[in-house]
């Protein structure tokens, strides 16, 4: 985990929803690697891609592997709206990538050399909350911004029922 450790509490910095999606897939036959490399290599693809247009919504994320046969990766977005926009963008990789594996399917050739999973969430303000002892900033830290915890409240009570200002509402006095 790169970065260096920021001393004391903190908390994520978000303000709003979050939107989380966990992305990723298994290698269910070693042995057939022109089944599963190209979709190994897709994902680092689309993630640099999305880094470089910010405005499609991508907040941050995180690689993970749970073993050597399962690699997935945590990505924090914008709203849901900009994540169903990527995923239906026909000028992305995600598209192409997603038309070849439909392809693929519909002949049997990928089925069982290697599994393909999604999940997203959309996590309301108020039902979600941080903490982060000693730590770079990581996960939906890494991705919003950290703030001493007392911004937010030491209890989890009181992060979870943090609410960003209303847009409209007058800012108080600094």
């Amino acid at each position: 985990m790169p970065g260096k450790p920021i001393p004391g509490n903190t908390t994520a910095a978000l303000e709003g929803d979050a939107v989380v999606l966990l992305i990723g897939m298994r290698i269910n036959h070693f042995w057939a690697v022109h089944h599963w490399v190209p979709v190994f290599l897709s994902m680092p693809r689309m993630l640099r891609d999305l880094k470089r247009d910010k405005g499609r919504g991508l907040l941050g994320h995180v690689l993970l592997t749970g073993s050597p046969r399962t690699y997935y990766v945590v990505q924090y977005w914008e709203s849901k709206e900009k994540l169903y926009a990527y995923a239906a963008a026909a000028d992305t990789l995600h598209h192409r990538m997603w038309a070849l594996i439909n392809r693929l399917q519909r002949t049997n050739k990928l089925r069982q050399h290697v599994g393909i999973w999604h999940e997203a969430y959309i996590s309301p303000a108020g039902s979600y909350e941080s903490i982060y002892a000693d730590m770079p900033p990581v996960g939906l830290a890494a991705a919003t911004g950290v703030l001493p915890l007392e911004k937010r409240g030491r209890r989890a009570a009181d992060r979870f029922a943090h609410r960003p200002p209303a847009p409209d509402a007058p800012h108080a006095p600094h």
